[in-house]
């Protein structure tokens, strides 16, 4: 075995790496098991036998990206100091996400929307905007919200229509913006004022 043999990822990290490159920039149902084998420098066969189907592939791509939001987002929750101060860093980071050149929209809206009732991208897709949910409603409750989970559900919606509308508006610095200006105006009008200034401190 060669040294770069012995560096190279397994097969299954190769096979999700060119799953999200290719899924991501062109589409899930679009990019066929083939190209994805390709990229990944694998035949076919070890890709069925690795995930039994593309219906699981796509399970797992969405799995290890739904872990790494996790991730980066509960390292701004457990950074910030306030409530308020969690929710505007998830959403500073979203912003900065929007505006980046290699940004095609969130890989969750954009796998349900290709897929079927009931099929991974769909079950995924659940289970990532249930999290996210939690996320919001729980710092709007520690924040002093009058209606946590009404401020949580109007939260999920922005962060939804952000991603949506940065996708497709040719002026993703106006929808980051908008986007800024829509989640102030959510935290303040449904955290009382004497709430918001302890809480900015």
């Amino acid at each position: 075995m060669t040294l770069q043999t012995a560096q190279r990822p397994p097969a299954r990290e190769r096979l999700l790496a060119a799953a999200d490159e290719l899924f991501y920039s062109e589409g899930v149902h679009v990019v066929g098991v083939d190209r994805i084998a390709d990229r990944a420098g694998v035949t076919k066969a070890t890709l069925y036998n690795t995930f039994g189907s593309k219906e699981e592939l796509v399970r797992a791509y969405l799995e290890r990206h739904m872990r790494k939001r996790q991730e980066r987002i509960g390292r701004i929750v457990a950074s910030s100091k306030t409530p308020r101060a969690q929710l505007l860093g998830v959403f500073a980071e979203l912003e900065e996400a929007l505006t980046a050149p290699d940004f095609h929209g969130c890989r969750f809206i954009l796998a349900t929307a290709e897929g079927r009732p009931g099929d991974a991208s769909e079950v995924m897709s659940a289970k990532y905007r249930a999290w996210l949910l939690n996320v919001f409603t729980d710092s709007a409750k520690a924040a002093g919200a009058r209606n946590a989970s009404q401020l949580g559900r109007r939260l999920l919606l922005l962060y939804d229509g952000a991603a949506v509308a940065a996708r497709i508006d040719p002026d993703r610095e106006a929808a980051a913006s908008a986007m800024h200006s829509a989640l102030i105006a959510l935290l303040d009008a449904a955290i009382p004022a004497g709430r918001n200034a302890r809480q900015s401190r």
